[in-house]
Parts: structure tokens; C-alpha cells; sequence
């Protein structure tokens, strides 16, 4: 973060971004692909959410590190079709989002991005 965000900011800049999540959720039906464009509107929901609920118990540089753990975690699913794995294009878009809004340094972003795992490695839950 260039400049620290205090708790109630972030809680805020999350509220926002919930609230475009749930404009998605409703206009889904207007979609070429309904189904997956509310799936990944209500995984950016369900991770702004819990980035809030963290926010609300730790410091903002804490919900910042478990972000990028977040993020590093999710597998890659860059040059799939656009309707394909709408939950982890959403909960990546919803990181991103979130470090945009924390003016997270381009360059932790790259790091923490080429640590992800490509999708083939990652093995379902059972």
C-alpha cells in the first residue's frame, strides 16, 4: 500500500464493491451467459465480503497479506473461454479489484501472481 487505508476506508471502498457485485447478480439474465456471469458476480460478492469480515477483526496491512495468500492461491485460468470457471475469474477479479484499491505495488501483484498454480495441478476437493 503506498498510503495507509484506514479500517473504516477499506470497509467502505469493499461495501462499494459489493454493491456493484450485486448489480451484476441482478442483471445476469441480460447475459449471453447467464449462469456463469452470476456465479462470478457472487464470487466477487462472497470475497469482498470476507475481506470485510477479516478487515473487521485485523489491521488493513494483515487483510492486504491475506489477500495476496488468497490470490496466490486461486490456479490460472487465463485463456479459458469467458464463460468458463466463473468462480475463480470472479474471486481474481475481486483481488484485483481489491488491490486496486489499496494501491497495492504493481510489481507484488506480478510476484504473487506467478506463484498460482496452473489449473491442471490443482486437485478438487473431495
Amino acid at each position: 500500500m503506498k498510503e495507509k487505508m484506514t479500517t473504516e476506508q477499506l470497509l467502505q471502498g469493499l461495501k462499494h464493491y459489493r454493491r456493484i457485485a450485486r448489480q451484476d447478480m441482478l442483471r445476469a439474465p441480460e447475459t449471453p451467459h447467464p449462469d456463469a456471469f452470476l456465479r462470478h458476480a457472487e464470487a466477487r460478492r462472497e470475497i469482498y465480503a470476507a475481506l470485510g469480515d477479516y478487515a473487521a477483526e485485523h489491521a488493513p496491512e494483515d487483510v492486504v497479506t491475506h489477500a495476496l495468500e488468497l490470490y496466490q492461491a486461486l490456479p490460472f485460468v487465463t485463456g479459458t473461454a469467458e464463460h468458463e470457471h466463473p468462480q475463480i475469474k470472479g474471486q481474481e477479479n475481486a483481488l484485483e479489484n481489491f488491490f486496486l484499491l489499496v494501491a497495492l505495488d504493481p510489481r507484488t501483484r506480478r510476484e504473487t501472481r506467478s506463484k498460482r498454480p496452473k489449473l491442471e495441478s490443482v486437485t478438487p476437493a473431495s
